[in-house]
């Protein structure tokens, strides 16, 4: 059945608005007045009254963990949590309403300590002690690239002061030797093995939890990590039983992390490959990860930290092995995407990417994610081989108060350069990590076009000549995160023939003030022709 959208506001382009839509199953047929769509429209077909609403394309989350977040979900809630107390509170709360059996492990995620107004530390594990002794209790930061547990945990994983810090990762120590509970980069993975392992089914669960969030915010699309390493197989049935049952309400573009070249091996060598589809799932690219996070100080510097000076974060894999996943990917014709946070890390992936780029052309698209830290020359290269940015705009949020003390002044100037690479021609895609961040696309765009905190702080924003216009902020969202994933001729935009993925605003995104942009809610979401939210 068709279906005909009418009396809205239709953003077909920059400065270019229409007033009605006709669907024709998963696709858009027409686009024009109301009254040459409605003379198109069949006399049976379903009519939706947009009461002047504005329509934009689906929005697509160019970079996010579905499962961490529906995982997340049903785990002990740490985002903005105001104080190591309150923190120690929610995980006593959740053990008691949850009735958790002793022994049982306790997760959460979303706690950063920057945040926290009774302590200027990080937690350890005496602080988590006091949830309890009987369960382990593992709690991840926010940034996902550090976690604290109690000493239940640690005895649970066989970790004492005896236990060899891994290659590429660290645990923090006490004077006396023994591990603190701090856990950063990979060296998380002891602590997690004694989570247990999700089944097929519990991985589907959570990934459609996350997904009907994202339907709620307005997301149509996703490109989502939830692939790593050994869990491969297992990942890819849940998410294929997903696409089979038809229950996704929204498109996955996965995007695979392997460590370990003979997992990766493994993974080619099973059929899978960039662009392999089943339906509203398709196999991305391989993710990699260079560095940490900024707040974390894991993320990897070429100088020492502004605010700790011996420091320069971690790097998770040597050049030669990050040259070596590079290559084999590029072999078999699969995209890359790899995070990379600070200038060092940044110049490694690049430095990669060029021995494998020949022409200073990139048709596989590889990319790097969150670009953060970068003086001018980096951010020249990325245009130079045409290397995607897979950008956040909702980190400056947090990231605009500590940038400067971690970084120095005259760094953090040429940092978040995201107005000043869409200028360049550089391929820029907006997502938000969720759930390091939440994944409400009006938050992100609000940070892209004001570059204030969601709290409006600083007034004009900061480093205000690399702001957006509200244009380029959904188009990036759009059209921008659909290059990422070959998509740009079919998904992005409201023109016929393109994938009838729709957004419907409870206000015009185009014109309510800048710093109202934030307060916008999705009031219907259309995936494939089909009403999947309605608020």
């Amino acid at each position: 059945m068709k279906t005909l959208l009418r009396n809205g506001k239709i953003y077909v382009e920059r400065d270019h608005f229409e007033q009605a839509v006709l669907l024709d199953g998963d696709r858009i047929e027409l686009v024009g007045s109301n009254q040459e769509v409605e003379a198109a429209a069949p006399a049976d077909c379903k009519v939706i009254d947009l009461q002047g609403r504005t329509v934009v394309p689906g929005f697509n989350d160019s970079h996010m963990h579905l499962h961490h977040l529906g995982a997340g979900l049903n785990a002990v809630q740490l985002n903005n949590v105001p104080s190591l107390a309150e923190m120690i509170q929610r995980g006593k709360d959740f053990i008691a309403q949850h009735q958790v059996p002793a022994g049982k492990p306790v997760v959460g995620r979303g706690w950063n300590h920057d945040y926290f107004t009774d302590v200027s530390r990080l937690p350890n594990r005496h602080d988590l002690d006091q949830i309890s002794t009987e369960h382990p209790v593992i709690f991840t930061r926010t940034c996902g690239h550090m976690l604290v547990c109690n000493t239940k945990a640690l005895e649970m994983a066989g970790i004492d002061a005896s236990t060899p810090q891994p290659a590429g990762a660290q645990f923090d120590l006490e004077p006396d030797g023994y591990p603190n509970g701090i856990f950063r980069e990979l060296a998380s993975t002891l602590v997690n093995k004694i989570i247990p392992e999700p089944s097929v089914e519990d991985m589907a669960t959570n990934i459609k939890t996350a997904l009907d969030y994202a339907s709620a915010h307005g997301i149509t699309s996703t490109q989502s990590n939830d692939i790593k390493n050994e869990n491969h197989r297992k990942m890819l049935s849940a998410l294929r039983l997903l696409s089979q049952r038809g229950e996704m309400t929204a498109r996955v573009y996965e995007q695979c992390n392997f460590y370990e070249m003979d997992q990766f091996e493994q993974f080619i060598a099973d059929g899978n490959h960039t662009g392999l589809t089943d339906g509203l799932f398709t196999v991305g690219p391989l993710k990699l990860f260079i560095d940490g996070s900024l707040g974390a100080r894991t993320a990897l510097m070429r100088q020492d930290y502004a605010d700790e000076p011996g420091t320069r974060g971690i790097q998770c894999l040597t050049q030669e092995q990050l040259d070596s996943l590079v290559a084999k990917a590029d072999e078999n014709k699969i995209q890359v995407a790899t995070h990379c946070i600070g200038d060092r890390g940044i110049e490694m992936v690049l430095d990669s990417y060029a021995k494998v780029i020949k022409n200073h052309e990139n048709p596989l698209r590889h990319g790097i994610v969150h670009c953060q830290i970068t003086d001018m020359p980096l951010v020249e290269r990325f245009k130079e081989n045409d290397i995607l940015a897979y950008v956040q705009p909702i980190f400056l949020h947090y990231d605009m108060h500590i940038v400067e003390d971690r970084c120095g002044k005259e760094l953090a100037q040429t940092s978040y350069a995201f107005g000043t690479m869409g200028r360049m021609g550089i391929h820029v895609s907006y997502g938000t990590d969720c759930p390091v961040e939440d994944l409400n696309p009006f938050h992100n765009i609000y940070c892209a076009v004001t570059r204030k905190d969601l709290k409006g702080y600083p007034d004009g924003g900061y480093n205000p000549k690399e702001k957006v216009d509200v244009y380029t902020a959904v188009d990036n969202y759009t059209l921008g995160s659909a290059y990422c994933s070959f998509d740009e001729n079919r998904k992005g935009r409201i023109r016929p023939g393109y994938l009838a993925d729709l957004t419907v605003l409870d206000r015009d995104i185009f014109t309510v003030p800048e710093d109202e942009i934030k307060d916008i809610n999705a009031q219907m979401t259309i995936l494939a022709g089909q009403v999947v939210y309605e608020r």
